[in-house]
């Protein structure tokens, strides 16, 4: 740590500050003639066209500048339309949030021998996802996006939000796999005799884990991916930073409303004769439920996404404009 903060602090004197204009978010400010349009013409920034959609927003500025409506009205007019993508997006966070808890839970009550008597710690299978990724990554751009290329046309392969749509399922797929392999342990433990003794190891494999964590180490290289590309493109270059912590925030609060759903369930499943579904007893708890009803959530989430996704047009070129259901040039 010591070195890196070092060759940061190196390396700051290097860096290229840009002097923008104020944000959108933050208030108005009247530009000169000559500084609006610097910012129109110049190829490296976004030239924002008015549209009819969301037009309320443009009250946001006084009609009398024009000037001052391109450069608040109609950026925040673009942000304001990233805002279901990102709704449907929390979902996916949801879902992220359990390879860090219960599929850690469930490692620490199976069989963790690797070698004679070497035990491996039930969260270590967590570096299989970033092992995914990282051989998967290269397969992607080298492989796929060629084949992709082939059928597509596009230079990418598949548009971005296409790509974001396939990690959440293949997100839906690792809740799926998720469930049965849950269901596999709770039938060793109970063929077993050990459904009341729960500091016992049943003898399954933690790999017996392994298919899940993969699966969600292909979800990160199609979804993560895929939502920092877009939150931070097509955000106008004024909010970029904020581009950056859209898709930050889909983990954040994700994770939030993980703990929320895992409260509303617990309370619920508590009053039922099997009791609550996150016993400490995992042997007779119900993980199981709670990842089926995963699945389904983030299944419905994928319809609402698609639909999204559907009415939404992205560009990325000098020109880049993003509405539902039209692009306007």
């Amino acid at each position: 740590m010591a070195l890196a903060l070092s060759l940061f602090l190196y390396g700051s004197k290097f860096y290229r500050h840009q002097v923008i204009f104020s944000s959108p978010l933050i208030g108005q400010k009247t530009v000169s003639d000559t500084e609006v349009g610097e910012l129109l013409v110049n190829k490296s920034r976004t030239k924002l066209s008015h549209t009819d959609q969301f037009r309320s927003l443009d009250k946001g500025c006084p009609e009398k500048s024009a000037h001052e409506t391109v450069l608040n009205a109609k950026e925040i007019n673009l942000f304001a339309r990233l805002i279901p993508i990102w709704g449907t997006c929390l979902m996916y966070g949801v879902v992220f949030a359990q390879c860090s808890t219960f599929f850690t839970k469930q490692g620490s009550t199976m069989d963790r021998k690797i070698i004679g008597h070497i035990e491996i710690p039930p969260a270590s299978l967590q570096c299989f996802i970033a092992l995914s990724i990282l051989v998967l990554v290269p397969v992607y751009d080298w492989i796929f996006v060629p084949l992709a290329k082939t059928f597509t046309g596009l230079e990418q392969g598949i548009t971005v939000l296409q790509r974001v749509g396939f990690g959440i399922f293949v997100s839906v797929l690792a809740m799926v796999v998720a469930a049965l392999t849950e269901l596999k342990r709770l039938k060793v433990a109970k063929d077993n005799g050990l459904v009341d003794m729960p500091t016992a190891t049943i003898p399954m494999t933690i790999f017996w884990l392994l298919p899940q964590y993969i699966l969600y180490g292909i979800s990160e290289v199609f979804a993560m991916v895929g939502m920092q590309e877009y939150f931070y493109d097509q955000m106008p270059n004024r909010m970029r930073s904020l581009g950056i912590a859209v898709f930050l925030s889909v983990l954040g609060i994700g994770s939030f409303l993980s703990g929320i759903v895992i409260s509303i369930v617990d309370e619920i499943s508590s009053r039922s004769k099997e009791g609550s579904w996150f016993q400490d007893n995992l042997n007779t708890a119900h993980l199981d439920y709670f990842y089926w009803l995963l699945a389904a959530l983030s299944a419905l989430n994928l319809c609402t996404y698609i639909y999204f996704s559907s009415c939404c047009n992205v560009t990325k070129s000098e020109e880049r404009i993003f509405v539902y259901g039209e692009v306007v040039n």
